[in-house]
């Protein structure tokens, strides 16, 4: 690594013979006999370091180092002194200096020191932006980004959030669902209201129904009191019903009646309650195909799909993945009272072409073992799990110079689906989209291939 030198030092002869023995290592050198000279200097040209001796006529090295700390902390400095002592080393370093040599000294020992002052100086500048990144980046309800497909969350999260209408929160399992659905509340005029969660996929369906509906007292053995369920307790509020498309399908009739007629009969309970909470669901699965199949009901899927809110893939954000990952290591590194600050560009290059199956979950994850077992003050390629070291691209070949790698076109389209069935996780609706096929001509080349199981009904059969 090389870079732009400023040389400080009142003996002319020592600037030259510094700024000579740089140059032929590949360095551009400014050089100046003066303190104050030196410092005026830099506040019209940048510089990746400077090395100033440590006396100096007027202003002392260790006064132009705390100036220069104070003025342009962006700039590592590097003093040089003939008094090679503990006490000088000290002061330096207190002042703010990267690091000391001593006279006499080899130019190639100066050279080394520089190259690890310029990349110090690089990776401060990098943790900078990429904080200023991570603020710039605060998007809605906690979520961060400011990729194009983010964006578009941002501004349909805000169009929405102050309506009632029920709304459906799609996207991989790790993605931030639960973060929309909170988003939608803080942003609504239910803001100062409960907002109330569940996971439909947690618990059996008897339990489910009574956490929902609440119960009358003696409706079942356990049942020593009447419990008030979650769609009265998110009156005034936001209820979110997470993994909707795991309801089971004997509760699917009783939810689809209390979203129609905004009522709810409590388990054992003769008379109905009125409720008032905007309803907000999600899912990781594709509720269509779910219809299609006859695992969820087509009446309640209408229902809670009034607005649907896409969520991206990791995957599909771009850069999102290294301000995620500053974010989350600046969050590690406080927990653990670790000096850890910043990506190494080889990890940084290895996240982003990550296909993170996990999304956000599990580039948190990843972030914090890694600043758990660094030794580093940056995270490198040997801090991240193997998966992700030894993580290829796939590709779909279409073109070769070897004939015989050539294969029929058929063949090309069906890897191609496959590709982009699985790139999509298996959401079929979204592949049908993306590949300008209806659903029907989809499923029919799914099955072709063996993709989809013999009893599986067409989309649209009866």
């Amino acid at each position: 690594m090389t870079g732009r030198v400023l040389v400080v030092d009142d003996d002319k002869d020592m600037c030259q013979f510094i700024a000579t023995g740089l140059t032929k290592r590949g360095f551009a050198v400014e050089w100046r006999t003066g303190a104050d000279e030196a410092f005026v200097l830099m506040q019209g040209e940048d510089f990746d370091v400077v090395v100033s001796d440590l006396n100096l006529r007027g202003m002392s090295g260790i006064e132009l180092c705390e100036r220069i700390v104070a003025n342009r902390p962006d700039i590592p400095v590097v003093v040089v002194t003939a008094f090679g002592s503990l006490e000088t080393a000290v002061a330096a370093i207190r002042a703010g200096a990267y690091d000391f040599i001593t006279k006499p000294f080899q130019t190639d020992v100066l050279r080394l020191t520089l190259e690890r002052a310029i990349q110090h100086g690089a990776l401060r500048a990098e943790v900078t932006r990429l904080r200023r990144a991570v603020a710039e980046a605060q998007g809605v309800g906690g979520l961060l980004g400011n990729s194009p497909p983010m964006r578009k969350v941002y501004d349909l999260v805000d169009r929405v959030a102050e309506t009632d209408a029920t709304a459906l929160i799609t996207g991989e399992s790790g993605t931030g669902k639960e973060l929309v659905a909170r988003a939608l509340h803080a942003r609504s005029r239910r803001r100062e209201g409960p907002f109330v969660a569940i996971n439909c996929a947690a618990m059996p369906e008897p339990l489910l129904e009574s956490e929902l509906f609440g119960h009358a007292k003696g409706a079942f053995t356990d049942a020593k009191a009447a419990r008030t369920g979650l769609f009265l307790q998110a009156n005034g509020g936001v209820l979110f019903l997470d993994e909707i498309g795991e309801m089971p399908m004997a509760l699917q009739p009783k939810l689809l009646r209390a979203l129609q007629e905004r009522k709810v009969r409590p388990v054992g309970a003769d008379s109905e309650l009125p409720f008032d909470a905007r309803i907000v669901a999600a899912t990781n699965r594709d509720l269509e195909t779910a219809v299609e199949e006859r695992r969820f009901r087509e009446d309640l899927f209408y229902r809670i799909n009034v607005i649907t809110v896409p969520l991206p893939p990791l995957r599909a954000r771009g850069t999102d993945v290294l301000v995620l990952a500053q974010h989350f290591i600046e969050g590690h590194a406080t927990q653990f009272g670790k000096n850890v600050t910043a990506l190494s560009s080889g990890a940084a290059e290895r996240l982003t072409s990550y296909s993170w199956p996990g999304n956000v979950r599990e580039l948190q994850n990843c972030m914090e073992r890694a600043v758990a077992l660094t030794r580093f003050t940056e995270i490198v390629v040997e801090d991240l799990p193997e998966k992700i070291r030894s993580y290829r691209k796939t590709h779909v070949v279409v073109a070769s110079d070897d004939p015989s790698e050539l294969v029929p076109l058929e063949e090309i389209e069906r890897r191609y689906i496959l590709r982009a069935l699985e790139a999509l996780g298996g959401n079929r609706t979204l592949t049908a989209q993306v590949l300008g096929l209806d659903r029907k001509t989809l499923y029919r080349k799914l099955r072709s291939y063996g993709a989809v199981a013999d009893k599986e009904p067409e989309p649209g059969s009866s």
